[in-house]
C-alpha cells in the first residue's frame, strides 16, 4: 500500500504582514493537521507608511523581511520567501513574467491547495494585492496546461485556489466589492498567535495600535471563497478548506 503524500500549502501575498493579518489562521491551523505551509511574498514593504527606525527605503525592506521571517516562525510556516518586486508598483510589472515565476512555483512545491488574495484587494483595496490576485490565478491555471511555459517543469494541476474575502469593512474607508465566501474558518483558538505574529512586523506596530480593537472583535473568523477545483462541482459553504482531500 503506497503511503500517501502529506498535503501542501501555499499562500502568496505583497507585502510582510499579509500573512498574518489575511491568512494567519489557515496557516496555523493547517500546520496544526501535518499539512507542510508555504508562503511567498512579492515585495519586501519598502513603501510602507510606517518605517519604524528606518532611515532609508532599503533599510526598512530588510527590517521587514527579518520581521516577515519571525512572523512565519510564529505561524509554524514550512517555507516562506519573500521576492523582489517593488512596492506600491505591482500594477505596473510584467504580468507574464510575474504568472511564470508563480507557475515555476507551483510546479516545483506541488502545492494541493493556493491561497491569495481577491481581486478586491482586500480590506484596504491595495492595488497590489489584486495584483497578486490576478498573477496567481493565472499561474493556478497555468501551471496545470502543457503548452504554457514548457521550460518551467512538468505540470502541477492543485486541487482548489482560494480567496480572501473581507468579513468586515475597515471605518474609514474605502470599501472593497468582496465576493461571497464559501469557507468560514473558526480560527479563534489560534487568534491570539496570529496577533503575536503580527506583532512580529515592529515597525508596523502603529497599525495594530490603530486597529487593534477592531481587529479583536473580528479575528475569530477568516473567510475564503472558492474560485477553482479541479473537478466541476456546485457551490457550498464549508469550515474546511481541505475537505475530502
Amino acid at each position: 500500500m503506497t503511503e500517501k503524500s502529506p498535503l501542501k500549502l501555499l499562500c502568496v501575498t505583497a507585502h510582510p504582514d499579509d500573512e498574518c493579518f489575511g491568512f494567519g489562521g489557515a496557516l496555523m491551523l493547517a500546520a496544526e493537521r501535518g499539512i507542510e505551509t508555504s508562503v511567498l511574498c512579492f515585495t519586501d514593504g519598502q513603501a510602507a507608511t510606517n518605517r519604524g527606525t528606518a532611515t532609508s527605503a532599503a533599510e526598512l525592506g530588510q527590517m521587514r523581511r527579518a520581521e516577515f521571517a519571525a512572523s512565519c516562525k510564529i505561524l509554524n510556516v514550512t517555507h516562506h520567501e519573500v521576492l523582489d518586486y517593488q512596492d506600491g508598483q505591482l500594477e505596473f510589472a510584467n504580468f507574464s513574467q510575474a504568472a511564470a515565476l508563480l507557475v515555476e512555483r507551483i510546479r516545483r512545491t506541488r502545492p494541493d491547495v493556493v491561497l491569495t488574495f481577491g481581486g478586491d484587494g482586500a480590506g484596504n483595496t491595495h492595488a497590489d494585492h489584486s495584483m497578486v490576485s490576478f498573477f496567481t490565478t493565472a499561474a493556478f491555471q497555468w501551471a496545470a496546461l502543457a503548452k504554457r511555459f514548457p521550460a518551467l517543469g512538468p505540470i502541477h494541476i492543485a486541487q482548489r485556489l482560494f480567496y480572501a474575502t473581507p468579513g468586515f469593512f475597515f471605518p474609514g474607508r474605502a470599501a472593497p466589492l468582496p465576493a461571497p465566501w464559501t469557507v468560514t474558518l473558526d480560527v479563534s483558538r489560534v487568534q491570539h498567535r496570529k496577533f503575536e505574529a503580527f506583532r512580529a512586523h515592529t515597525s508596523q506596530l502603529p497599525l495594530m495600535e490603530r486597529f487593534q480593537s477592531f481587529f479583536e472583535k473580528r479575528a475569530s473568523q477568516e473567510h475564503f471563497v472558492l474560485a477553482a477545483t479541479r473537478t466541476p462541482q456546485p457551490a457550498q459553504q464549508t469550515t474546511d478548506l481541505f475537505a475530502g482531500l
